[in-house]
């Protein structure tokens, strides 16, 4: 078992390390820039806002939401606590943008939020499953290829924000 994760860890590595000498276009590198700090957690409270401000209709939707932020942050606390796993570079904080709480890596935290919070939206909101999918993805793949995860926490990442935000959406907003 342990040659598995051994080899499972050293492809993880190799396949992150090659995501973060990546040099894309200017403009896909802005991108990943803001969608990185997009994840930080105030784009969330802005959606909030206009859910609050859509009156009623939107009360189950930002109720989920809400119970989606709160499970994933325990379960993203809980996991890195447990895991200690460190980040594959040395932490350089940016005084100006840098809102990183931890040193630990796995799972991530903005992949986690980003795909809970863009599922109840996507259940709540149909319409917006290609503009949430594609946010989610993009603060996901910001992480990897600035240096901040392996691939293989912004995976699970993803999959835990998925469950978590399917689970409050079944249970808060139906």
């Amino acid at each position: 078992m342990n040659a598995v994760l051994a080899y499972m860890s050293q492809r993880d590595s190799r396949l992150s390390g090659r995501l973060r000498e990546w040099r894309p276009p200017r403009v896909v590198r802005l991108w990943l820039l803001w969608a990185t700090h997009l994840g930080d957690g105030w784009l969330w409270f802005a959606a909030g806002a206009v859910l609050l401000a859509g009156g009623g209709t939107c009360h189950g939707p930002l109720a989920a939401a809400a119970a989606a932020a709160g499970g994933a942050n325990a379960s993203i606390l809980y996991l890195k606590r447990r895991f200690r796993r460190a980040r594959p570079a040395p932490h350089v904080p940016n005084p100006l943008f840098d809102l990183a709480f931890d040193r630990f890596s796995f799972p991530s935290g903005h992949a986690t939020n980003a795909f809970a919070l863009s599922t109840v939206a996507a259940l709540s909101f149909p319409a917006v499953t290609p503009l949430a999918g594609a946010l989610a993805g993009s603060i996901a793949l910001s992480r990897v290829v600035l240096g901040r995860h392996f691939l293989s926490d912004v995976i699970a990442g993803a999959l835990l924000g998925v469950l978590v935000g399917s689970t409050a959406y079944l249970a808060v907003a139906r």
